[in-house]
């Protein structure tokens, strides 16, 4: 009865212990991949201008050129857009005053103090400008779609909001050239480096 009995016990025994090394592995998945995860902030300022590239029939297109700080250390970002107007748009941009725009391409580069490049593209975005105030405020959503060096790796989603002031206009008197400020914020994974000072550009 006694080896009847140890060979019934011994099968159960390493199945209880396959189960907690499989929730332990799970635990530590998860673990690792929650601290992938970084919220992110960065702001940024400089300045935008309407652009000859015909991206989308039909569309205006512009472009920007920005330089700022934050989250993954220093940074320059440059975009292209096209945009198309809007008959349709919302409470917070209407009136004879406003001038809706849906976003239809967008993709930016973000250039980072230690040379890693991180590409962002569009999933949706608007531009709102208040001809009374003089100014125009963006709204962008962007998708990471690749990287390199630390952000090989990189997936999330950033959302992109600016304020825009024109600067110069042409002889039509159209504006050309515009001051612009703003932040990203949003949740990065699978950036490597952690928190090292030689990644985040702070030596």
């Amino acid at each position: 009865m006694k080896s009847k009995f140890h060979s019934q016990r011994k099968p159960a025994s390493k199945a209880m212990k396959q189960g907690a090394t499989m929730a332990l592995l799970i635990g530590l998945s998860a673990a690792a991949i929650q601290a992938q995860q970084k919220s992110v902030k960065m702001t940024f300022s400089g300045t935008g201008e309407n652009s000859a590239f015909n991206l989308y029939p039909g569309a205006g297109s512009s472009e920007d050129n920005f330089a700022g700080d934050g989250t993954f250390g220093s940074f320059t970002f440059r975009d292209l857009a096209a945009e198309l107007p809007s008959s349709s748009p919302p409470s917070t941009c209407s009136g004879p005053d406003n001038l809706y725009f849906t976003r239809v391409i967008t993709t930016g580069v973000f250039r980072f103090e230690d040379g890693s490049l991180l590409t962002v593209s569009l999933k949706q975005g608007s531009d709102c400008i208040d001809l009374k105030a003089n100014q125009a405020h963006c709204t962008v959503i962007f998708q990471i779609v690749s990287g390199t060096r630390r952000f090989r790796n990189a997936t999330g989603i950033l959302t992109f909001t600016e304020t825009v002031v024109p600067v110069v206009a042409d002889a039509s008197k159209n504006p050309v050239f515009f001051a612009a400020s703003g932040e990203f914020t949003g949740t990065v994974s699978g950036v490597s480096g952690g928190d090292d000072d030689r990644w985040n550009g702070r030596h």
